[in-house]
């Protein structure tokens, strides 16, 4: 069966909606790309809580700042190489070290963007993000999760939080129903030949290798790891126990990403072979969504392959 398809980006703006219903203090900033960000509902819905600031992101982000310590809840929002790398130095210093109430929002994340190409695909944020103390750092899977993540950075978060999501139209198949829990990670298939860590819509692909990979007598484990930050140790940790190999998933740099989060916790806690399916140290790409995802090597088709090499080695330790 096909399911419905949006993009990510849509139950970011849908969330904000929300939040503006039910909080007042909620606030919006936009930087010249509302419409391509959809924080324009919030701003036709709520335009007294709605403030531009042209393409400037670190004025942005000190504006947002500002707001926080006036007691308000605001969301700055543009494209995820702009939020996380242009107003870097504004986001540690002015936000994260005074521990401040600012969300925010970075668009595009990952090549799945597909024609606005390299310098519009952001490939990094999760690392430069993860890294500064006090940051919640949010990886949703698809429009619903992105809804979900969207509320829950309000109203399970008291502090910065950055929350990534894409532009395609990409599968949803999240329950809507289900809980989003910051720092807890979900199981979505039971495995117990190999775990699947992952974050961001690539996490269907896997879904779909796990189904081929059954039919061969494989069972994968697969587990959402939608919080990168505070990331879910106990989770992975059972799962290494458990299944006794991990390979993780994500539209992002193998360096300092997602898969280096869960390295971290599995060589020091309960090592098992393990491999990183990202982004191999290299600057995106246009093309089309679909096309980019083979072309870098994270179609379901790469996964079932890096698994069978997973297994093989775990078959020599």
């Amino acid at each position: 069966m096909k399911l419905n398809e949006a993009p990510t980006r849509d139950g970011f703006g849908k969330g904000l909606l929300e939040l503006g219903e039910r909080d007042l203090r909620v606030v919006v900033i936009g930087a010249d790309i509302s419409e391509s960000t959809r924080v324009h509902w919030f701003q036709k819905r709520f335009p007294d809580r709605f403030f531009s600031v042209g393409i400037a992101e670190q004025n942005g982000m000190g504006v947002a700042a500002g707001f926080a310590l006036a007691g308000k809840i605001p969301f700055f929002c543009t494209y995820g190489v702009f939020a996380s790398g242009r107003a870097w130095d504004q986001i540690r210093t002015t936000v994260a070290y005074s521990n401040l109430n600012v969300k925010i929002g970075g668009a595009h994340g990952g090549i799945s963007v597909g024609p606005d190409g390299a310098t519009h695909q952001a490939l990094e944020e999760i690392a430069i993000m993860r890294v500064i103390p006090r940051m919640t750092l949010l990886v949703p899977a698809d429009y619903e999760e992105t809804r979900k993540a969207t509320i829950a950075s309000v109203e399970q978060v008291e502090g910065p939080c950055y929350i990534r999501f894409g532009r395609a139209p990409t599968p949803v198949f999240i329950d809507p129903q289900s809980p989003f829990r910051v720092g807890k990670a979900d199981l979505l298939r039971e495995g117990r030949d190999v775990t699947i860590i992952g974050c961001g819509p690539i996490l269907y692909g896997a879904l779909e290798a796990a189904k081929k990979l059954h039919q061969q007598g494989i069972e994968c484990r697969i587990l959402n790891m939608h919080t990168v930050k505070p990331i879910d140790r106990e989770a992975i940790l059972t799962a290494a126990r458990d299944t006794g190999a991990i390979l993780t998933l994500e539209e992002h740099q193998v360096n300092g990403g997602m898969g280096s989060a869960v390295a971290e916790t599995v060589s020091q806690r309960c090592p098992v072979p393990m491999a990183i399916m990202g982004v191999p140290d290299r600057f995106g790409e246009s093309g089309e969504p679909t096309q980019l995802i083979r072309h870098f090597g994270l179609s379901p088709r790469h996964i079932i392959g890096q698994v069978k090499k997973l297994l093989d080695f775990k078959g020599l330790m």
